[in-house]
């Protein structure tokens, strides 16, 4: 008797053949059937002698063809078990050219045996988004996070560490979480200073950005933040659009991650939610334009490999220095008090984490929940002082929307432009080390290893933070004139903690 397999399936023949062997008085062979053409001759010395070719019944991936089953001819069996799998048991398997048939030339007992198929299981449907208060310190309604929580994983890593890696190419900047800044005194204080110095020009910027939405790209938006800077940004753009039009906005945080792209699986979910038309992105502010360039080729390979059309690249920011977008609250570069902190002003939500042995490919990018820095969160603090002053400001929104859609704003990309200028004279050669704009510095100061700051001079209150932080990590603060920004962020190119000292204050050029 011999016990034929079917290709790749081997193991479950070879078992069967085996417990053949252990039952029946006969004496049992095994082999498999194949795609690979062998020659075959008819001498005793010779390992394959005959051979026998039918047609493939698998519908395979590579069209039809020729398929094999060598010494079956010619060896003198009284039954053969074909053995296959339920996606090879076709029609084609029992044709006039078919294994069936080729077989039973060749003895008087065929017995087919099929086996079930492993198929994969679906991809399980992705989970609704995460909401406060079991995720964030925001209300339920306020944000839905299309995120995983990963608050339980430890991927803090020392500042220096990361930014050495970093620089080295040893980890991407989104694999880990820098160590969560924790403010001094003076810091808090300087905060809440700025928040009652620019509620009412924060609000005003809202209302326009929202007001610009709702005019041009939807009646009903589904606002969908990029987190974490975009997410208070959104926030407030939902309460403006409820306080002035009574409308109910959808608003979700997505992950966007520099040189790996936006969220693909979060992308899916609102797909199969919401009209991909409707969908309005939002950031806090634009540098150089560089997270505008990503989502603009993130979305287009998106639409390309999954077939879904309809979702707007551009993104809505309340402030845009930068001049790369056309849907802005602002074009100042102003201090917006939300860059000032991290996760204390975000609903205690980290950066995005993608990491291979955390998010699989059907997950969606991570982040964590900072619950023990409850006693320092000021998240709706930030909110309510801004919301509180939508009233006083909305007259001043409605003219300045008027002036705004009558106003050519097309993006120049000006901030791009100096970045590049900058990143040369001052002899870095990498625009990701230049991060312009108070939002960015704040960022580098506050994550990153700083190398020197450049601040245009005048600055006032809006850069007062900036400078205490400088201070406080010993970061010179250079006043470079007709600098298109209030002040640019050198992040220490070709950084090694031995570079700047053990401490990553020591900074020198």
């Amino acid at each position: 008797m011999l016990v034929l397999g079917f290709e790749e399936l081997m193991y479950a023949p070879l078992r069967l053949a085996r417990e053949v062997e252990r039952l029946v008085a006969a004496e049992v062979r095994y082999s498999t059937t194949t795609r690979s053409p062998v020659l075959a001759v008819d001498d005793p010395g010779y390992a394959i002698r005959t051979r026998l070719v039918f047609d493939a019944h698998d519908d395979p991936a590579d069209g039809p063809g020729e398929r094999y089953a060598y010494n079956v001819a010619g060896g003198g069996f009284d039954a053969v078990v074909a053995v296959v799998d339920s996606v090879a048991d076709t029609p084609e398997l029992r044709a006039p050219t078919g294994l069936l048939a080729r077989l039973a030339a060749h003895t008087p007992h065929v017995l087919l045996a099929v086996v079930p198929s492993y198929v994969p299981e679906r991809p399980p449907m992705l989970p609704e988004p995460l909401r406060g208060p079991a995720f964030s310190s925001y209300a339920p309604d306020e944000v839905g996070w299309l995120l995983q929580d990963l608050s339980d994983v430890t991927l803090e890593a020392p500042t220096e560490e990361r930014e050495e890696a970093i620089q080295s190419g040893g980890a991407h900047y989104a694999e880990s979480l820098p160590v969560e800044y924790q403010p001094s005194e003076q810091y808090q204080e300087l905060f809440h200073a700025a928040l009652t110095a620019s509620a009412a020009r924060i609000a005003q910027a809202v209302g326009v950005v929202t007001e610009t939405v709702l005019a041009e790209r939807t009646p009903r938006p589904v606002l969908v933040s990029l987190a974490r800077a975009g997410t208070p940004v959104g926030v407030l753009m939902r309460r403006w659009a409820r306080f002035r039009h009574g409308l109910d906005l959808p608003h979700y945080a997505v992950s966007i991650v520099r040189g790996r792209g936006i969220d693909a699986n979060a992308l899916r979910w609102l797909a199969a939610h919401h009209d991909p038309v409707d969908v309005v992105f939002v950031d806090g502010w634009t540098g150089k334009g560089a997270i505008t360039r990503e989502l603009i080729q993130a979305i287009r390979e998106f639409e390309e490999r999954e077939g879904v059309g309809g979702f707007d690249p551009e993104i809505a920011v309340l402030a845009d220095p930068g001049s790369c977008v056309r849907t802005y609250g602002t074009r100042e570069d102003f201090l917006i008090p939300s860059a000032c902190l991290n996760s204390t002003v975000s609903g205690l939500i980290s950066r995005t984490v993608l990491r291979a042995d955390l998010v699989g490919p059907h997950d969606f990018h991570g982040a964590k929940f900072y619950r023990e820095l409850a006693h320092a969160d000021l998240s709706n603090v930030f909110l309510d002082a801004v919301t509180a002053r939508f009233t006083e400001v909305t007259d001043a929104v409605g003219t300045a929307v008027k002036e705004l859609l009558s106003a050519d704003r097309a993006p120049t990309w000006e901030g791009w432009a100096a970045v590049e200028r900058i990143s040369e004279e001052y002899g870095i050669h990498d625009v990701n080390l230049v991060k312009p704009g108070v939002g960015e510095t704040t960022r580098v100061l506050l994550r990153r290893v700083p190398w020197k700051i450049l601040a245009r001079p005048g600055g006032g209150a809006d850069l007062d933070h900036v400078r205490l932080l400088a201070e406080q990590r010993g970061v010179p603060v250079e006043e470079v004139g007709e600098l298109p920004y209030s002040c640019v962020g050198l992040i220490h190119p070709r950084y090694t903690r031995g570079a700047t000292g053990a401490d990553g204050r020591a900074v020198t050029r």
